[in-house]
């Protein structure tokens, strides 16, 4: 099989689809691969170092030549239209939220299988889990950032100083982005408390860090008592391939303190507060009725060779199984992989992305 791997031209997008150590474990079983000139530099992958594990360097017109597309972010428009019939597309999607994207890759004819969807027998995201890791170990770093005063915050430190207590930080879903945040939060030396529906998950996290930070169930009232004393609250809920629900409203925000930050870092599903909106590394915050948003739809970007290592090695066994047996066997073999499928020839499989849109679908077995 042909694989190609474009240039990542999101706004501060640095990462790449594959790494030279993915290129040459393809190569070896007897593909080839098209690498967009330059593709890996922003993560500290030379074109030199694609040539040696066996890659050909091409334009960005050589690489949507090839059978399957590999990269990391949503197509933009330009990209899209780049997308054929029969040709299989391997990346994030985040559908629900994007109805421009998904009425694109309908009409290309394309299959789009999505990492954020392809599941694990433990019910996990194996392909979100690292990106969601990155972004939650992020989230306090960029946080404390956007609380200085500089930046539109309250200007409270993370760890306070002697005498002077810390920041009291709230994350909202104790999942991996949750877990991450709050773990990093309290090793500033913030105060945290994590807020999630699953008493279960909540009893694992008092066992597991053993009061290194709080728990408290996320009812309405718990969240709406807690972040009024919040300076900084890290929305990391997820619902697998749905847009996000909105835990604040725009009227909530009145009774949060002033300059008090929010850092969604569901905005790739459009984002758990209503007043966000994605926003980009060049321009990340923004301020609603005197609070701090921090919506940055490509969080772990910013670190982008960490992240790009993390990501190869979750996608390489489902890169490598799409390329050896074609997409339509290789999801046959696996009902996970067969999780990712979004868009097949112009028909929607996808029941998450279906309700937020109100379109029809088809289960993927159907198509299998």
């Amino acid at each position: 099989m042909h694989i190609g791997c474009p240039t990542e031209i999101k706004v501060r997008e640095y990462r790449v689809g594959l790494t030279p150590a993915a290129v040459h474990s393809l190569t070896e079983r007897g593909h080839s691969v098209t690498i967009q000139a330059g593709a890996g530099l922003g993560a500290g992958f030379s074109d030199a170092d694609y040539i040696a594990a066996g890659a050909q360097i091409g334009d960005v017109d050589a690489v949507f030549a090839a059978d399957m597309i590999v990269k990391v972010k949503e197509l933009q428009a330009d990209e899209r239209a780049r997308l054929r019939k029969g040709q299989t597309l391997f990346t994030y999607l985040h559908l629900a939220p994007d109805t421009p994207q998904t009425q694109d890759l309908l009409a290309s004819g394309a299959t789009c299988i999505a990492y954020e969807t392809v599941t694990d027998r433990n019910g996990g995201l194996p392909l979100l889990a690292p990106m969601s890791e990155v972004a939650g170990r992020l989230a306090p770093q960029v946080g404390a950032w956007s609380l200085q005063k500089a930046n539109g915050g309250r200007g409270v430190l993370m760890g306070g100083v002697p005498g002077v207590g810390p920041a009291d930080v709230v994350v909202i879903g104790g999942g991996v982005v949750g877990t991450h945040a709050a773990r990093i939060a309290a090793g500033m030396g913030a105060r945290v408390t994590v807020l999630d529906l699953s008493l279960p998950r909540l009893r694992q996290l008092d066992d597991q860090f053993g009061g290194v930070f709080g728990t408290r169930y996320a009812s309405p009232a718990n969240i709406a008592e807690l972040v009024t004393q919040a300076d900084m609250i890290v929305g990391a809920v997820l619902i697998p391939g749905a847009a996000a629900p909105k835990l604040l409203t725009r009227a909530d925000l009145s009774t949060l303190k002033p300059g008090a930050v929010l850092v969604d870092v569901a905005i790739d599903q459009g984002g758990c507060f209503e007043t966000s909106k994605a926003t980009t590394h060049d321009d990340p915050i923004y301020e609603v009725d005197g609070i701090v948003h921090y919506c940055v739809a490509n969080m772990p970007g910013a670190v982008a060779r960490t992240s790009t290592i993390a990501l190869g090695n979750a996608t390489m066994p489902f890169v490598l199984a799409l390329a050896d047996k074609g997409w339509k066997a290789a999801c046959a073999a696996d009902p996970h992989l067969a999780a990712g499928l979004n868009v097949h020839e112009g028909t929607l499989t996808n029941e998450a992305v279906a309700t937020a849109q109100n379109l029809d679908w088809v289960a993927p077995e159907t198509l299998l």
